[in-house]
């Protein structure tokens, strides 16, 4: 049967009825595209404006920014102004976060720090894309034996 959705993530919603996606709003979709493609390993289904990504299983949609629309009449897109304030961030929980920390850092992802332990309950550490926008990358630890 051939495809006949306008974007991927419409036939995604159609499989699975509903799909969650993050937006992000960057200054060069090639660059971020390059970033989670040949950094954190998401497969590229749809380039130009805007891109979209398959990421495990969640989806990226990569866009520049612009002013408002019909649909958000007071609402302006743009990349984070200021990368030390963040407002919403992306959230990768992994398995192994030693075999994920070394293996993106190979392929030149830039930490902020080894990762940590936070308290016992997981271990966590962060790095930024092209455009700021901040990613934490966790895994839980087992719950203490009683």
């Amino acid at each position: 049967m051939a495809n006949t959705h306008r974007s991927p993530l419409a036939q995604a919603a159609e499989e699975q009825g509903i799909v969650l996606t993050q937006m992000l709003i960057v200054e060069d979709i090639e660059r971020s595209v390059r970033f989670y493609r040949d950094v954190l390993g998401a497969t590229v289904v749809r380039e130009g404006a805007p891109a979209m990504l398959r990421f495990h299983n969640g989806w990226i949609v990569i866009n520049t920014g612009g002013g408002p629309t019909p649909d958000k009449p007071e609402v302006t897109l743009e990349p984070p102004a200021d990368p030390s304030v963040v407002a919403g961030f992306l959230n990768i929980r992994v398995n192994d976060i030693d075999a994920v920390y070394r293996d993106w850092s190979s392929r030149g992802a830039g930490f902020i720090t080894e990762p940590l332990n936070n308290h016992g309950a997981e271990l966590r550490c962060y790095l930024r894309d092209p455009d700021g926008y901040l990613i934490e990358v966790g895994q839980t630890l087992p719950a203490p034996e009683a």
